[in-house]
């Protein structure tokens, strides 16, 4: 969370910045398929850089929503984007690079953010905290985004990448997982937690698998772009 900021303020630092990543997440995805062959995410309109054309209630308003209400690790999802992997030109190749064009697209938000963040020592005065601010939690959640839906479990995008490219025997038992992925999700990074207790927080899976890894990406642009 940014330090120093109050319910209120936090919720005007993070809303653009948590919608704008959604938003361009799940449009670079429907983008792709189209290139690739496949419209259906065209035909349904989610093509489209209306965040309202995107937003699940649970994955992209209640969750990150209590997530900054009380301090828990902040992760989300939208609607899936549909495609129909059959109308791709080479379906299992294709299903790959579709799956990549969500976290690709965060990840290039936040080189995005944390180039605008080296010239924003530039803004006016009363602008400036703001705007770093925003620029800050939008560096943090594309960065976060990209990483959670890397991991290998369906739905998440990282799960359709492993099924696209393991060996058959090991992708379609992976890809029976799907319709309780989201479920296998939340037990791993909400219940668990809380049955680990304080004492378990050292091997919290949220901070070994999502933001370790974000850190570690935060770091290393922040050393490329020269920021300390």
């Amino acid at each position: 969370m940014i330090g120093g900021l109050n319910g209120v303020q936090e919720l005007a630092v993070w809303i653009l910045p948590v919608i704008f990543a959604v938003t361009l997440h799940e449009a670079a995805h429907g983008y792709v398929a189209m290139l690739l062959g496949d419209r259906t995410a065209k035909i349904a309109g989610r093509v489209s850089l209306n965040p309202l054309t995107h937003v699940d209630p649970v994955g992209t308003v209640i969750l990150p929503g209590l997530a900054l209400l009380i301090g828990a690790p902040m992760f989300g999802w939208a609607k899936p984007v549909p495609v129909n992997f059959r109308n791709l030109r080479h379906p299992m190749r294709d299903m790959v690079l579709v799956a990549l064009a969500g976290p690709g697209m965060n990840i290039l938000l936040a080189v995005v953010s944390i180039a605008l963040l080296t010239v924003s020592v530039h803004l006016p005065d009363f602008a400036r905290g703001w705007a770093q601010s925003a620029l800050a939690a939008s560096l943090y959640f594309n960065l976060i985004l990209a990483v959670f839906n890397m991991l290998p479990i369906p739905p998440l995008d990282g799960g359709r990448v492993a099924v696209g490219i393991l060996p058959r025997s090991l992708a379609e038992p992976l890809s029976r997982l799907e319709p309780y992925g989201l479920l296998i999700v939340m037990g791993v990074f909400l219940v668990l937690p809380m049955a680990l207790g304080p004492q378990g927080q050292g091997m919290n899976p949220y901070l070994w698998l999502v933001r370790l890894p974000a850190f570690w990406l935060e770091r290393h642009l922040a050393m490329i772009f020269g920021i300390g």
